[in-house]
């Protein structure tokens, strides 16, 4: 038994986006615009919310932790395609994957929880707006990040000790562009079910029931905001709730369609088109989300870099 559960291979070979060469220098320089704004959005979030007191709020220390978790997520996989781009054959070891695996589910599944910890956030500042301050305090801000990092370390943890410990002997050329479950289970040398069950549960727990909190909080505030008589009142909340609710959407859309839906360890072109969306486009966007369609973001902006 000890022999057949032995990993015999030391590394995989990425297939990557594309074969063709030019294609591949087009991709090189669109990907590393995509991360340089990226890197430059997601720092300037977090240094702006340092330095500005009047973003010392619940809301931008989550906003705060969601910035450092794009930075980590998108650093951990945009180098290595980037250099991928650029050479004929595409390898990465498998401790390296290993790793990438790690802190690609800490990190992805962490936003996952803090997107549904802000929409709480949103339901308590629109819904019961006097008992905010004391519903929101600090404490209770800092025990919702740690508790969101810490079900993302669950979550890593299980999905990637059932999909290591999977036996990989022989084929070990992936369909993809970076090391994540559904594309490695396609290599394994031994029956899948229980990892892809494992791997469902973890999703239920980190995707479907974030959502499920989600839904309720924005029912809850559409429901309030409806009965609004002030219609600048009404302007401001969607302001504010309208840029969270576009990142839920960009971010649990394509994360669920990756790891909810039935024999999601068949990759195609089609999957590494959405996996590029909620791995590299996604960490992109979220700061000029929150950025351009926030005026506190803005005036903190102009305070800070202005004149």
């Amino acid at each position: 038994m000890g022999e057949e559960n032995h990993t015999c291979v030391t590394e995989f070979v990425f297939l990557g986006l594309s074969q063709d060469p030019l294609t591949q220098v087009l991709l090189f320089f669109l990907f590393l615009i995509i991360y340089l704004l990226t890197v430059l959005g997601n720092l300037f979030i977090i240094v702006l919310i340092y330095i500005d007191s009047r973003l010392h709020t619940p809301m931008y220390f989550f906003l705060r932790n969601l910035s450092f978790a794009d930075l980590c997520f998108s650093t951990t996989t945009v180098p290595q395609v980037l250099v991928h781009f650029l050479v004929k054959r595409k390898t990465i070891s498998f401790v390296g994957c290993s790793i990438q695996l790690v802190v690609l589910l800490l990190v992805g599944c962490t936003e996952c929880a803090l997107l549904a910890v802000m929409s709480y956030d949103r339901y308590v500042a629109v819904c019961k707006p006097l008992h905010y301050s004391t519903i929101m305090t600090h404490w209770v801000c800092v025990q919702l990040a740690i508790g969101s990092w810490a079900s993302g370390a669950v979550v890593s943890l299980v999905d990637t000790t059932f999909t290591l410990h999977l036996p990989y002997k022989g084929n070990n050329i992936i369909n993809h562009f970076f090391c994540e479950p559904p594309a490695l289970l396609r290599l394994a040398s031994a029956d899948t079910y229980s990892t892809e069950m494992a791997i469902f549960a973890m999703g239920v727990v980190i995707l479907l029931a974030p959502v499920s909190l989600i839904l309720i909080s924005y029912w809850n505030i559409i429901s309030t905001v409806i009965r609004m008589q002030s219609g600048e009142g009404r302007l401001k909340v969607f302001s504010n709730c309208g840029s969270h609710l576009v990142v839920v959407v960009l971010s649990y859309g394509s994360a669920i369609f990756a790891y909810m839906r039935p024999n999601a360890k068949k990759m195609s072109d089609g999957d590494k088109v959405i996996s590029v969306f909620y791995s590299v486009i996604t960490s992109m966007m979220n700061p000029f989300i929150y950025s351009l369609r926030n005026k506190d973001v803005k005036e903190a902006f102009w305070k800070a870099f202005g004149r």
